[in-house]
């Protein structure tokens, strides 16, 4: 198929309406034809529009299939776990972990040139030259409880075994925390964790054994669970989104709050209000949500809104590659900018006067777009549901409707200019799943929501996952 200069197009099109204009000004056509011509005009506008939205294609960069990686956002004032996660670990070393290290002398007891002995000689200084490796260690403790029969009632006695031993056999908290730590920190396929533990111990532990360490984390890390809930209501802001993800063939949603240094996950079969309604945070919430301006969102009245900056610039990129509009192209300069300014400020924000000022400019953009678009016909009496749009000029009237929490993230300093950090929580979802497929079961998709979201807090935090593994097991948070 031949391509489509789209600018030549537009030039034509402009060409002919031009001359329409021309005309209709010296008076050369009749007011019926004046009115015939300017329907059809406003409809080759809209086909025009249409048609080039569709040849256009969505990348990463001007939409959100898939989400781009974006540069790093710093919009809002600084907090803990965002500038990065795992880059300022505590040198802690777990339960398990022990050192061995050796110091040997590498001793001169002649001159390598002349032979003189110099035994007798002081050491000047010294050189090290250091090797680490590792040797994998298999600790079995076994308890012999013994049995003995009191000779007075012939009462048979036997030991008692410790309270962590409660069957014939069972695995220690380091191997577990291994085991948890390839299955949801780096996560391998289950198989290949059986043979990872295999290599390393001599021993193949069942994979209904491995879960079952999985779901005795879940349980273990329910109380902490609420009290993360309870301390993110306090944050003044809250980075929301959600991701697909499958669960016994069907398809779920993760839903991801995310603020401070605490991110929390769950797991929903549905993606909008009902899912938000049941997880209960939202309806709980004073502050401010951030988030891609999904709609089931934006139906709580009762708290703050901010929209995605990185979400709309990728959207206004599309409708430039598409169709060209200034207004769409100076709205994207004109928040980059602004995100500029505010990333460089101590505070994170514009002073009243600067936001008055952004203000303005953004609505006399919003003014010049209503102008550059083309009109949309009114709907026909008697005709059902809302008239078809362009992806423009859904994007206009949203730009136009949310004008306040667009501009959120220049009044107040609390507010991020993208959504980023909820999304970066769940992209490690996404990888799960590549590598897993899916879920067999909703339990166990419940249970990684939770693991992954205690151990995101925790990497904010500056732990080390095993550390933190082994805290939770042992009841220690």
């Amino acid at each position: 198929m031949a391509n489509i200069n789209k600018t030549s197009v537009r030039e034509e099109m402009d060409r002919l309406k031009a001359e329409f204009q021309r005309q209709c000004a010296e008076k050369l056509l009749s007011q019926e034809s004046r009115l015939l011509l300017q329907s059809v005009f406003t409809l080759l506008e809209l086909i025009l529009a249409i048609f080039l939205e569709k040849k256009t294609a969505k990348t990463n960069k001007n939409s959100s299939k898939p989400s781009s990686q974006t540069d790093k956002d710093e919009s809002a004032l600084p907090h803990k776990g965002s500038k990065g996660k795992g880059k300022t670990e505590a040198v802690q070393a777990a339960d398990n972990h022990r050192i061995t290290e050796t110091i040997s002398i590498s001793e001169v007891r002649y001159c390598s040139d002349c032979g003189e002995d110099l035994t007798s000689v002081p050491c000047l200084s010294h050189e090290r030259r250091t090797r680490i490796d590792i040797q994998f260690e298999k600790v079995v403790e076994h308890v012999d409880a013994e049995v003995k029969a009191c000779p007075t009632c012939t009462h048979t006695v036997k030991g008692e075994f410790p309270a962590d031993m409660a069957g014939p056999l069972q695995y220690g908290n380091g191997l577990k925390a291994y085991a948890i730590n390839l299955l949801v920190c780096q996560m391998i396929a289950l198989n290949r964790v059986q043979k990872a533990v295999k290599a390393m111990i001599g021993q193949v532990i069942s994979e209904a054994t491995l879960l079952k360490f999985v779901l005795r984390l879940h349980e273990a890390l329910a109380d902490w669970e609420q009290s993360a809930l309870e301390e993110l209501l306090q944050n003044p802001s809250l980075n929301v989104d959600e991701t697909s993800l499958r669960v016994e063939q069907k398809n779920h949603w993760i839903h991801v709050y995310a603020s401070g240094d605490i991110t929390l996950k769950f797991l929903h079969r549905s993606r909008g209000k009902e899912a938000i309604e049941h997880i209960d945070i939202i309806p709980r919430y004073g502050g401010v949500i951030i988030h891609d301006c999904w709609a089931s969102y934006l139906s709580y009245t009762h708290c703050g809104h901010g929209l995605c900056g990185s979400h709309l610039l990728r959207e206004l990129t599309f409708i430039v590659d598409a169709n060209g509009y200034e207004w769409a192209n100076d709205m994207k300069r004109l928040l980059q900018a602004t995100c500029k300014i505010v990333s460089v400020r101590k505070r994170k924000k514009l002073i009243k006067k600067e936001y008055a000022v952004l203000q303005q400019q953004y609505r006399e953009i919003i003014a010049r777009g209503e102008q550059e678009l083309p009109e949309i016909p009114a709907k026909p009496k008697g005709q059902r549901g809302k008239m078809a749009k362009t992806d423009a000029h859904n994007l206009w009237e949203r730009l136009k409707n949310y004008e306040m929490a667009v501009l959120l993230f220049a009044k107040e300093s609390h507010v991020s200019f993208t959504n980023n950090r909820a999304e970066r929580d769940l992209r490690m979802s996404k990888v799960k799943q590549k590598v897993s497929g899916c879920f067999r079961s909703a339990h166990y998709a419940q249970a990684y929501c939770r693991i992954s979201s205690y151990l995101q807090t925790m990497a904010n935090k500056g732990h080390n996952p095993l550390i933190a593994i082994q805290m939770a097991l042992s009841g220690r948070i």
